[in-house]
């Protein structure tokens, strides 16, 4: 099966796991994956990620955290998709729920949080929101 949109894949099966209250989700590896659950994991919306390989690209498994009232992650985004991607500078960072979810931002020294770039004076391509 040939996935045009890989990071909206991930979004999706994590999407549908969390609908269906499962504890982990296992999806396709690749770098900018691994650096989004890093991200995903520093924040605190997911308990933790393993990375396995396999004869091919290898696989990531995420493991979701739950709270008694629900899940961590209420909703993921795409924004920027293969046919607009979405740029910003560091004056125009976007601001998810006034500061209660996080935007994760592809810059040129990594993918990081909408805070880490305001921090450090960097843009780039917003590639999702997490609340």
């Amino acid at each position: 099966m040939v996935i045009t949109d890989p990071v909206s894949d991930m979004i999706c099966r994590i999407n549908n796991a969390l609908t269906r209250k499962k504890d982990s989700v296992e999806l396709p590896s690749s770098k900018m994956k691994l650096e989004i659950a890093r991200v995903l994991r520093e924040e605190g919306y997911i308990a933790n990620y393993q990375h396995t390989d396999d004869a091919k690209q290898g696989m990531l498994k995420i493991f979701l955290k739950y709270t008694p009232e629900g899940s961590v992650i209420r909703n993921m985004k795409r924004i920027s998709r293969p046919g607009r991607r979405k740029y910003v500078n560091a004056d125009n960072i976007p601001r998810v729920i006034e500061g209660l979810g996080r935007a994760i931002i592809s810059t040129s020294r990594g993918i990081m949080t909408d805070k880490e770039c305001r921090k450090n004076r960097l843009g780039g391509e917003v590639i999702l929101f997490v609340w």
